[in-house]
């Protein structure tokens, strides 16, 4: 792979991205301002089809990058176009919108990675795993029957209609709120583990009888929660595409939390997946730039930028990894901010009522 040959490859790459014709010698020959023969371009051409960066689809057509040469070009030819500081500033603004909860954050980001890419974003997020449980109600509905509402720190409000064996006593019902008080409210959710439900319900003591369905209610409200979800933005770019085959696409939509998989792909940096060399992603002539965030130290999701294989990378990876770097920021802030608030309710021990009520 001389000076040449890189140069043949890097321009064939960008010139198929542009016009989605193959590129010829002729088209070389210019680039080179003719200081090099046609018959020359026209072997180093062919000795990169040999290495499989590029491909013939027809015998008297130039080339076109295969996926190996995508990739070649993508982590050593491109050169990414940086963002201007006043793109960076109208970027910040619009992810924040005035709301750093970080639902809210993520949201804005992936509607603004769809508008400025005109491609589908999809996305998972683990954030809700480590939110904060901050506030527990129970609230009687009917003959044995009581909702349990819960918030928590990210500004999800979730709900569990439970029904008991009797009717409880307004006395049993604020002895289980404080309890929760006491105990749960300040934990994050991926902390309410089954253990821990078995430690508290031991603690219930003789209210153990009465109470303990509305304990497993509150976990299982946490289970909903720790559960990872698929999101797809803008999917109506990829039935509008026609590099795509609507089947294909079709396929994807009906099974999108298979995407799990791939999205569990992202890692620090940005990572490429090409439709086809996937088999949890096979999408024909597609291509998925995958990029994760932080909050603090932990991974808190990942995102996925979902096009065809012609996109402009070394325009749309910049973006991504902004977008990344952004959330990641914003989100760390968010968690320390709420770290450092005087907490309510958080024992270290578990705090057990009296024996002698029922």
């Amino acid at each position: 792979m001389n000076e040449r040959k890189l140069q043949i490859l890097k321009t064939v790459v960008e010139r198929y991205i542009k016009t989605g014709e193959p590129v010829g010698s002729k088209v070389l020959a210019e680039e080179f301002k003719n200081t090099v023969s046609s018959a020359t371009i026209r072997n180093d051409m062919a000795a990169l089809e040999q290495l499989g960066y590029l491909e013939q689809p027809h015998t008297s057509a130039g080339r076109v990058p295969s996926y190996r040469g995508y990739r070649f070009y993508i982590s050593h030819l491109m050169k990414k176009v940086p963002l201007l500081e006043e793109e960076k500033a109208a970027i910040d603004q619009k992810i924040v919108k005035g709301d750093l909860n970080p639902k809210t954050v993520i949201s804005n980001a992936m509607e603004l990675l769809a508008d400025l890419t005109g491609c589908a974003i999809i996305s998972k997020s683990e954030q809700m795993s480590f939110s904060v449980i901050t506030h527990v109600e129970v609230i009687p509905a009917g003959r044995r029957l009581y909702a349990l509402l819960m918030l928590t720190s990210n500004g999800a409000v979730e709900n569990r209609v439970c029904r008991l064996e009797f009717d409880l006593s307004h006395e049993q019902i604020d002895y289980f709120v404080n309890f929760i008080q006491a105990n749960i409210t300040g934990l994050r959710v991926e902390d309410l583990t089954n253990e821990k439900v078995l430690e508290l319900g031991v603690a219930l003591g003789s209210y153990m009888v009465g109470l303990a369905p509305l304990l497993y209610g509150v976990y299982d409200i946490t289970n909903e929660l720790r559960k990872k979800s698929v999101e797809i933005r803008n999917e109506s770019n990829l039935l509008a595409r026609s590099d795509f085959q609507n089947r294909d696409v079709a396929a994807l939509l009906s099974r999108k939390d298979d995407l799990e998989a791939v999205l569990d792909k992202a890692f620090d940096g940005i990572n490429v997946i090409f439709g086809e060399e996937d088999g949890d992603f096979a999408i024909t002539n597609s291509s998925l730039i995958l990029s994760s965030y932080n909050q603090g130290d932990r991974p808190a999701g990942s995102f996925g930028v979902l096009g065809p294989l012609r996109l402009d990378y070394s325009r749309i990876i910049p973006y991504v990894e902004y977008l990344s770097d952004t959330v990641s920021r914003l989100m760390t802030e968010a968690f320390e901010a709420d770290r450092d608030k005087p907490s309510r309710g958080v024992r270290r021990d578990i705090v057990i009522g009296p024996e002698d009520h029922v």
